[in-house]
């Protein structure tokens, strides 16, 4: 069982950053693979990025290829999700998910789920 908290969500302007945080419990963190999700008002979830166990592979949408960045430190239990110039189209509730076995995208291949951090990005 794996219980996730995310943290870091909040409001900035067009072209702003954020770093959203996902905290872990448990003593198995290192061996799931990691991602990050949202889901914008009157749409679906979406997958944004995800990681590998060891860091050493990383997934990423699209939409924020070469503005999101994500990486964990296994350590601290912690995944994070590095925002840079943010656009409106980006608010949304931003969820972390984990999954043992490979990095995929698909929302139905993540297990355990946290409760999601809102981020609005104003333009």
């Amino acid at each position: 069982q794996v219980q996730l908290i995310e943290s870091g969500g909040g409001s900035v302007q067009a072209g702003g950053s954020l770093r959203l945080s996902c905290a872990a419990s448990g003593r198995s963190f290192s061996t799931y693979v990691m991602g990050w999700f949202r889901q914008a008002p009157g749409k679906e979830r979406e997958f944004v990025a995800a990681i590998h166990r060891n860091g050493g592979s990383t997934l990423y949408a699209d939409s924020v290829k070469g503005r999101f960045t994500i990486s964990r430190d296994n350590a601290k239990n912690t995944v994070y999700l590095q925002m840079n110039n943010l656009k409106p189209e980006d608010t949304a509730v931003y969820y972390c998910a984990a999954k043992p076995g490979i990095v995929v995208a698909r929302e139905n291949g993540y297990t355990y789920w946290g409760q999601g951090t809102q981020v609005t990005v104003s333009s």
